[in-house]
């Protein structure tokens, strides 16, 4: 009985409230952490989505320097047998390791499989800013994707470099160019 006193006197000391006073309080502020922590996160949506992105870490996928953005579409995270990859100024990266944030139902899912520069450069989360296009933007957006792709850099492996589609088209063409110069080349011999 004398350890129960001491501790009510210690609870009375230091915070100037009865013994009934302090636990009833202390009952009423986890009853409100619970509540207010229920309406932000349900338990079954918090285990749904842990048990659709449960991934098997593996080694991470070299791809290349000569993956078109049709190729890194298909790393979205819709097949769990891939690696999720994502790109940021070209450069690809393996993002598997928080499938819990760029997985399917994960609150970063539509970067998945794209070059998201635009749209990290610019906070959004528009389908129209899902592109590597940064033409246009202000010098403090700049700075902006920057940043992102520092804790890339820092955070996870770079898998590979995206060939653009517009240098894709430019290089066709020369290709093209130079088979018809060499076909004539031939043509005069």
């Amino acid at each position: 009985m004398s350890l129960w006193t001491s501790f009510a006197e210690s609870i009375t000391h230091y915070t100037g409230l009865s013994p009934t006073a302090f636990f009833t309080i202390l009952a009423m502020m986890i009853v409100t952490y619970k509540i207010v922590c229920g309406m932000f996160v349900a338990g079954g949506d918090y285990m749904e989505v842990k048990r659709a992105n449960e991934y098997v870490i593996r080694e991470p996928v070299q791809l290349g320097d000569q993956v078109t953005e049709e190729e890194l579409s298909a790393y979205d995270g819709k097949d769990p047998n891939k690696p999720l990859l994502m790109a940021i100024k070209g450069q690809i990266y393996d993002v598997s390791r928080s499938r819990m944030f760029y997985g399917p139902g994960g609150p970063y899912a539509l970067f998945a499989g794209r070059d998201a520069s635009r749209a990290l450069a610019l906070m959004s989360f528009d389908t129209k800013d899902l592109t590597g296009n940064i033409e246009g933007l202000s010098n403090s957006e700049l700075e902006t994707l920057q940043d992102w792709e520092y804790k890339f850099m820092e955070k996870y492996v770079k898998v590979g470099q995206l060939v653009s589609s517009h240098r894709t088209t430019q290089e066709a063409g020369q290709e093209s160019g130079d088979k018809n110069e060499n076909a004539q080349g031939n043509e005069a011999e």
